[in-house]
Parts: structure tokens; sequence; C-alpha cells
């Protein structure tokens, strides 16, 4: 499965912690995540991690165009509601994303574990459904 692991500067900290304990479950993943934090996953964990560009200069926008290429499987995202963001539209973007081609998104700690560490589909290959708006459609 292909993960992406991303998170706002405040929560990084919880990130790496909470990737710190699932490091085993981690491993046998592919794993984005923007360039802080990939670069945080790397030298705290030894994850190997494709980065994308730092969230605010368009790594949010490179995962969400590694979703709709369907790349992306699921989505780890600590992202924090109650400070604003200086490209907040370009997280909104994400999420809408996300939702938008049906990928799973934990956007807490305790959604993120569940999903880690409770799915039985995880560890598998899983197909998730494309969507079938009227607008994703080419002629």
């Amino acid at each position: 499965m292909e993960l992406a692991l991303v998170a706002h500067d405040s929560k990084k900290a919880a990130l790496i912690e909470w990737a710190s304990r699932n490091r085993d479950r981690l491993d046998g993943h592919t794993i984005f995540a923007t360039a802080t934090t990939g670069g945080l996953l790397e030298t705290e964990l030894g994850l190997t991690v494709s980065k994308t560009l730092s969230g605010p200069m368009g790594g949010d926008q490179q995962i969400g165009a590694k979703i709709a290429e369907g790349v992306i499987d699921a989505v780890i995202f600590f992202w924090d509601p109650m400070e604003t963001q200086p490209h907040d539209t370009d997280v909104k973007a994400l999420l809408r994303i996300a939702v938008a081609w049906d990928v799973p998104m934990a956007c807490s700690e305790s959604t993120a574990q569940m999903v880690i560490e409770s799915s039985r589909l995880v560890d598998k290959d899983y197909t998730r459904t494309t969507p079938a708006h009227p607008r994703t459609r080419t002629a």
C-alpha cells in the first residue's frame, strides 16, 4: 500500500511519535510525504520516503495529484484545525481530492491508529472505487 504521511508544523512531533510506535507496520509500505515531514521520517526513523515539496511550496498539491493519478492509497494527515495555515487553500484542496477519489484519510492520531492497526486491508492489495462524477469522464 502507498501511504502519504503529512503533518502541519505543530503536529509534526505527534506524527513522528505515532510513526515510531507503528514503525514495523509502516516499513512494508511505500511512504510519500511532504519535504519537511519526509525528512523527519527519514532522519528520526530511518524510513525510506518519497518526498514532495514542502506543503506551502506545493507539496500538498503534489500529494493530491498522486491521489488523482491512483498512486496513493491512503493519507495520514495530522493537521491542526486550530491554526490558520498560510497555504490553507492547498490543505482544503488535499482534503477535498482525497474524499473525491475515495481515498481513506485519517486526520487525527486515534483515527490513524485505527486505520493502521485495525484494518485488514492495510497489508493487502485494495482496489478502491474511482469517482463516477460526470466531470471526471473524458470525451
